[in-house]
């Protein structure tokens, strides 16, 4: 790997193992065993390689949990609702496994007013991921129907951020898949059910 490399591997390991508040130029130059002036030639700011570093490693979780989900973990012949509690095996599996990933995420959220440039990058991949979303979870063509699946993947995106949010704060007490399952069934049948 050359320098630009060993830098963006060298922040992505800070920012798993001490979050993006606290790692400093120096931290990543030691992780990539570069100087502290090759941060400067490639990214120009510390800030500019975290923010590279943290996009390359939420797509990197994209495709891994996009390839994960399409996989078919449930069957070729499972019925929508196995599809959906599969798919919410494989991501509550994520949140133990990219902890600091997802950690990172809500650490951001509350500094989006501080950096423009994470709300402007954060908008962009939100869309992406919403139209992916959609895809995987119920198979539509986005380019097709492109509001509908812009609409599903942000309740799915939703969905995915209050979970992770409880599981951060409690993993115990985090829904698990079966019982996601087990709610939104009971929410379609509310309404289906006629008012009274």
């Amino acid at each position: 790997m050359g320098n630009r490399e060993d830098l963006l591997a060298g922040a992505k390991r800070c920012l798993m193992e001490k979050g993006y508040a606290a790692t400093t130029a120096r931290d990543v130059a030691t992780a990539a065993g570069t100087s502290l002036a090759a941060i400067g030639y490639h990214f120009r700011t510390t800030k500019a390689l975290l923010n590279e570093a943290l996009f390359e490693a939420v797509a990197e979780w994209g495709e891994e949990l996009s390839r994960a989900l399409t996989d078919d973990a449930a069957g070729a012949d499972a019925t929508p609702e196995q599809r959906f509690e599969a798919a919410w095996e494989r991501i509550i599996e994520s949140f133990a496994r990219l902890r600091p990933l997802w950690t990172i995420q809500f650490e951001l959220i509350g500094q989006r007013e501080q950096a423009p440039e994470l709300r402007a990058a954060f908008a962009a991949v939100n869309r992406q991921a919403r139209l992916g979303l959609a895809e995987i979870f119920h198979r539509l063509d986005p380019a097709a129907d492109e509001p509908t699946a812009l609409t599903l993947g942000a309740f799915h995106q939703a969905l995915i951020g209050g979970v992770a949010a409880q599981w951060l704060l409690d993993p115990e007490a985090a829904p698990t898949a079966a019982e996601l399952t087990r709610a939104l069934r009971a929410v379609a049948a509310g309404f289906s059910t006629p008012p009274a």
